[in-house]
């Protein structure tokens, strides 16, 4: 019985000896989210493309807060849903479309939430409209893809009361004039048809937090 007791005691010993304090359950969260959702656009040769395209907009600047016109009107949030105005340059030679994917990585879905698909944009487009995001604005032989709004177009930001969600809007140069993904393909279906066509890439980030 002593024996008994005695190795009951030392095993609980080992047990708080390599106990570590877990991490706060949002920091948590929000690490497990950002790892599950890592995408690297590749080339033809199969390598990393290049984040020479340099993308901005006069709706807001790198990191910081994206404006009520752009959120989402629906599920308690009250703006315009208007996708902002998006520039870019830095074109690399061998361009012939480009695609636009906006996605908020710290969405409380283990894949992050898809706001925006848009792709087959022609090789000589350089700027997108504020409100470019409909299917109306959208350049000739272009497509939208399906937002996880379950729309196509542009869906802004709504996030869940607390902390601010970021919002990377990320632009693809691409040696491919189609992608051949039908139009309301999904976001997975046009970021996996992009691999082994991306030139170059470039992202802006915006930040939000429902009031």
């Amino acid at each position: 019985m002593q024996r008994l007791s005695l190795v009951a005691a030392l095993a609980l010993a080992a047990c708080a000896h390599n106990t570590v304090a877990a991490p706060a359950a949002d920091t948590t969260a929000r690490a497990a989210t950002a790892d599950s959702v890592a995408y690297v656009p590749t080339g033809p040769d199969g390598a990393p493309a290049p984040a020479t395209l340099r993308l901005s907009s006069d709706a807001f600047a790198e990191g910081a807060t994206m404006p009520n016109g752009t959120v989402f009107a629906g599920f308690g949030c009250t703006g315009d849903n208007h996708s902002p105005a998006l520039q870019w340059s830095g074109t690399p030679e061998g361009t012939r479309s480009f695609a636009v994917i906006v996605h908020d990585p710290d969405a409380p879905t283990g894949t992050g939430f898809y706001h925006w698909v848009a792709y087959d944009l022609p090789a000589d487009t350089r700027a997108l409209p504020d409100n470019g995001g409909t299917d109306a604005a959208l350049p000739a032989g272009a497509h939208h893809g399906r937002s996880d709004f379950g729309a196509t177009g542009y869906g802004g930001p709504c996030p869940p009361p607390g902390p601010a969600h970021r919002y990377r809007f990320s632009v693809y140069a691409l040696d491919t004039p189609a992608l051949g993904a039908p139009p309301g393909s999904s976001a997975a279906l046009v970021r996996f048809m992009l691999r082994g066509h991306v030139l170059a890439h470039g992202t802006l980030t915006g930040t939000y937090a429902r009031p």
